[in-house]
């Protein structure tokens, strides 16, 4: 069964090890040989600029990824830049979509023309913070009743005009709820249910619901600390629980896979990189039917992508 995940973070690893390469470096839980294994049929790597950078220097390490995913990514001849969605029904056997994503506006500042410059390079989704405040946004560990800055209306105006996915996986609860008015298309590219286990970066039911009310989607995320309570590693079957409990609220056709792996310390028993995805497979096959596993493995990101109807005009 083809995959499409939502959200690695592969390009900062390719910035910062020594020597590292996509297609077959051990260091990677998402390296090519990796996806090709899990059946990844569709990758975002999302563009990561640590919060502990000095601020005249975020920009140009997102530039610094931004070229390892031309010069490191692309140059593996299965991978294929997914710049029109329309691609996604294109891809030919043997071939693995690539879509660049941007983790937080921490690296623009409240420089609206190196969001555009970004956005050049290829960008489809965007969220407008990590976990911190920046200039758009206050992040999941802020205090959750501060809203979106000023600045957010003329960054989400843009990305509206791009038709840009705006990501809302690492925004607090205000900025989430100020948020919902303002983008057209809205997506959780990595995020779980709050009501399975109580963590910032999680989703209440509430805003689940809200985010499928105005178009979203929610896709679910391997990183055990926002699976089970207080716990570095877990098992499949806890975040099947997580699954379960999203459906319940909002639909199988509302739910995708967003993994964050090369972005964890810690891993999932038996899905701890993309090659291990058959696990999860079997493991929601379990509960649901292969029609609704496959709808939650990609062909309701791929409907949500290419059917306007799905997406608030």
């Amino acid at each position: 069964m083809n995959i499409i995940d939502l959200h690695c973070d592969v390009l900062d690893k390719l910035t910062r090890l020594e020597n590292a390469n996509f297609r077959n470096d051990a260091r990677l839980s998402a390296s090519l040989e990796k996806l090709i294994a899990g059946n990844v049929k569709v990758q975002v790597f999302a563009i990561f600029v640590h919060a502990d950078l000095p601020e005249n220097e975020k920009f140009l390490a997102a530039v610094r990824q931004i070229e390892a995913f031309h010069t490191k990514v692309l140059c593996e001849p299965e991978m294929v830049h997914i710049t029109e969605w329309t691609q996604l029904n294109e891809l030919e056997e043997g071939q693995i979509g690539a879509i660049l994503s941007l983790e937080g506006c921490d690296c623009i500042g409240e420089d609206l023309q190196k969001l555009e410059h970004i956005l050049n390079a290829g960008v489809k989704l965007v969220g407008l913070t990590w976990n911190h405040e920046n200039g758009v946004a206050f992040g999941a560990s802020e205090d959750p009743l501060k809203g979106l800055k000023p600045f957010a209306k003329e960054v989400v105006q843009l990305l509206n005009e791009r038709d840009i996915i705006v990501d809302v996986s690492h925004l607090n609860e205000q900025g989430f709820f100020d948020l919902l008015p303002l983008a057209k298309k809205l997506i959780a590219s990595h995020s779980n249910a709050r009501a399975i286990c109580d963590h910032s970066r999680n989703l209440t039911d509430t805003q689940i619901k809200e985010l499928v009310k105005h178009g979203g989607r929610m896709h679910v995320v391997f990183y055990p600390p926002f699976i089970e309570n207080g716990k570095e590693h877990t098992s499949i079957g806890y975040l099947v629980k997580h699954v379960e409990h999203i459906a319940s609220l909002v639909g199988i056709q509302n739910i995708g896979f967003g993994s964050d792996f090369d972005g964890m310390d810690y891993s999932i028993e038996k899905l701890a990189n993309a090659g291990e995805y058959e696990n999860f497979i079997r493991a929601l096959l379990k509960t649901f039917t292969y029609e609704e596993v496959s709808m939650m493995a990609h062909r309701g990101f791929n409907r949500f992508v290419n059917n306007k109807n799905l997406a608030r005009e």
